[in-house]
């Protein structure tokens, strides 16, 4: 007989109310395959074509071979070895970075990650020394950060944001440094995604994300900006990244990944880390301290999933703005087709209410009860559609009344066919009162 571990000799995380919940959400997806389903922030796959694999490697070994002069001897080493623990295709990022977004990076403040997670887990790792230093995260916040920040026992502390659709608050997030300071606690960091924020949606205007480099300039606080969402706003008008508008001050950690405007199973992202670190043995970049964390962990990121990605910035002519305007079109779409949906599904239904978000993935329903993993249940068995609870999203508590909706990932059809079932759930359970799951049923 197998030896038996007790849960309780492993590490906390492993009993994190989050992580049930989240596999609890992954059960119920499967559970119930043919539900309309909100739940999943994926690209739509009708974008993606396995032909345009090899089209995209031919592309790179042509870069290669033409472009930086290799012999077949160095191509094939560049491709099955192991390659550099910085990334091999750094390069081709800091050009696209630089046309799409006005950042303008030196290649070797780059670090090329396993997709954005790994990018999160090394940021928090190098950044966060001791017991003392302490996490600050947009309220609600991408549980993906809060459970990195898990694994690695860092205090979190929540910022709530500026309304359903402003984004991170800035005087919250100075007011919290002041706090925690005043408690004997070191507040390092601030996690933030400026633009289409997952779970909210909520996004910051220009002023404030002005107002909030200004915050992290006067306080010291780095800010670890996250831009998976950036180019799928409703309209082609692109808002300045935090990492733009800051320049060379050194106040933004910057996170990418290519999940969304590539393709998610490559697993590639990357972090922009152009700050100087002193001490030791001289001064040198942050990317270099987390490249030194990387080779213990991952030691490399795919270099054939690199090859692709290089391919398709290179068929893409190095902007990645343009090469997504098909999607961003599509998305545009869907967001706009899941607001006049819920428009038309709840028109004159009380307690409940939505925000607007200006482009991406995501939007925020308040409903008149709790909506939890037992609501979620109910409403996929008697009406087949699927979303997800917003409070594991809140590491500081809240957002029992709200559900997320995506809708990147359905059709328009599926989108309204899926909100009018959700209306129908919603309406069958305020008339009950939320009794059977435990709610009340008072004001959303």
């Amino acid at each position: 007989m197998s030896r038996v571990l007790d849960l309780a000799d492993l590490h906390g995380s492993l009993s994190d109310p989050l992580l049930d919940a989240m596999t609890f959400l992954n059960e119920v997806t499967g559970r119930y395959p043919d539900a309309v389903s909100f739940a999943p922030g994926r690209p739509y796959e009708e974008f993606f074509d396995p032909a345009d694999i090899p089209k995209h490697l031919e592309t790179y070994l042509h870069h290669l071979r033409a472009e930086r002069g290799l012999t077949e001897a160095q191509v094939r080493q560049e491709v099955f070895q192991y390659g550099r623990t910085k990334g091999l295709i750094a390069p081709l990022i800091a050009r696209a970075l630089a046309a799409d977004e006005g950042i303008d990076t030196d290649p070797e403040a780059l670090v090329v990650t396993v997709g954005a997670q790994e990018g999160m887990l090394l940021v928090l790792r190098a950044l966060c020394a001791g017991p003392d230093d302490v996490l600050l995260v947009s309220a609600p916040c991408y549980v993906g950060v809060t459970g990195a920040a898990r694994l690695l026992d860092l205090t979190v502390h929540p910022v709530p944001e500026a309304g359903p659709d402003g984004g991170l608050d800035p005087e919250a997030l100075a007011a919290a440094v002041r706090d925690l300071r005043a408690a004997g606690k070191r507040p390092r960091a601030c996690y933030v995604v400026p633009d289409f924020a997952n779970p909210s949606g909520a996004s910051m205007a220009e002023p404030a994300r002005r107002r909030l480099l200004e915050v992290a300039e006067e306080s010291g606080v780095l800010l670890i900006e996250d831009n998976p969402y950036g180019f799928f706003g409703r309209t082609a008008a692109a808002r300045p990244t935090l990492k733009a508008l800051d320049g060379d001050r050194g106040n933004v950690v910057y996170l990418g990944s290519f999940a969304k405007t590539c393709f998610p199973g490559a697993r590639v992202g990357y972090v922009v880390a152009d700050q100087r670190v002193a001490g030791g043995a001289g001064t040198g970049l942050l990317a270099d301290e987390l490249a030194k964390l990387k080779s213990m962990t991952t030691v490399n990121t795919s270099a054939l999933s690199q090859a692709v990605i290089g391919g398709m910035l290179l068929d893409g002519g190095l902007r990645l703005r343009d090469a997504n305007e098909p999607a961003r079109g599509f998305y545009a779409r869907n967001m706009d087709t899941l607001l006049a949906a819920l428009e038309t599904a709840f028109q004159g239904v009380p307690g409940v209410s939505w925000n607007r978000p200006d482009g991406g993935f995501f939007a925020v329903v308040t409903v008149p009860f709790r909506a939890d993993a037992r609501a979620l249940d109910a409403c996929a068995r008697a009406h087949g559609v699927l979303w997800t609870p917003m409070d594991g999203f809140h590491p500081g508590g809240g957002g029992e009344r709200q559900l997320r909706l995506s809708c990147s990932y359905l059709t328009p059809e599926q989108i309204t066919d899926g909100v009018r079932r959700l209306a129908a759930f919603v309406r069958e359970r305020a008339a009950d009162g939320g009794a059977a799951d435990g709610g009340a049923a008072d004001g959303g």
